[in-house]
């Protein structure tokens, strides 16, 4: 199968399956969605940093709490902070069982594997609050947008590199078409909502929600982008095929959900 074929295939399965789940499955099944994906990017955090291969234990106590985490926020917010302090309790024991083996680069990264993604993620559950279930929808189409904007304008435009050394092929103008590009998903957006299914979104308020997020998402892609640099790995999994793995995917969600999540609760606290 060629790049192309299996990034098809990919398309034509993952995008209606992740649209009933965000707009049409029930609630619970947005959760364990959610979850099922924080366990899959603790995995291959885990397995891209040598967690995995120093420390079976720590590996497996970092993605069964990273699925706990979510758990935890969707159902009873309270158990989150016992939760964090016991699995620090239980990962530096194991680090210290261990006789050095296990770094602190490695508990580092397991915190966040266990923790921040997982918490990343469950800000869908917040957005949902923002009034219409279609909002769900914002976290994926600006950093698919701005994803997509941005390769393209560095395609035609592309003559200033941004980081070479965390990833050689962004540029400046890219960057520029993605914070664009996002605006204007913004405006469609609101369109759509208007249009479709009866709100009253403003379009300045959601088009500036585009530009920041896009600057948020391309900040998270090269983030996770310097992490595989830094440890010699090409793409953190297979699961979607040649898009690569959960954080090859939604390195860029994972920054801009909760960025939205903030960002709509001041909108909504403000009436806007």
């Amino acid at each position: 199968m060629t790049s192309f074929q299996s990034r098809l295939l990919v398309a034509l399965v993952g995008v209606p399956v992740l649209l009933y789940i965000v707009l049409l499955a029930p609630e619970w099944a947005l959760v364990l969605s959610l979850a099922a994906l924080s366990g899959i990017a603790a995995y291959e955090l885990s397995r891209c940093v040598g967690v995995l291969q120093v420390s079976p234990a720590l590996f497996a106590l970092t993605v069964l709490w990273a699925v706990g985490t979510v758990m935890a926020i969707a159902y009873r917010f309270s158990w989150l902070p016992p939760l964090l302090t016991v699995y620090c309790l239980l990962a530096f024991t194991i680090a210290v069982v261990r006789g050095g083996a296990v770094k602190f680069q490695h508990v580092c990264a397991a915190l966040l594997a266990a923790f921040a993604i997982p918490y990343a993620f469950s800000s869908f559950l917040h957005i949902q609050t923002a009034g219409h279930r279609g909002f769900l929808l914002l976290p994926l189409v600006f950093s698919f947008a701005s994803d997509t904007c941005a390769y393209f304008a560095g395609r035609a435009f592309g003559r200033h590199k941004l980081a070479p050394k965390v990833s050689p092929n962004k540029t400046v103008e890219g960057a520029i078409g993605g914070l664009v590009g996002d605006a204007a998903a913004g405006a469609v957006f609101a369109l759509v909502m208007n249009t479709w299914f009866d709100r009253s979104v403003h379009y300045l308020p959601v088009m500036v929600l585009g530009f920041l997020c896009s600057a948020v998402a391309q900040l998270g892609d090269l983030t996770f982008s310097l992490i595989k640099r830094e440890f010699g790995v090409k793409d953190y999994g297979k699961l979607f095929l040649a898009h690569g793995g959960v954080l090859d995917r939604f390195d860029s969600v994972i920054f801009v959900a909760p960025t939205l999540a903030v960002l709509l609760g001041l909108l909504k606290g403000g009436g806007a």
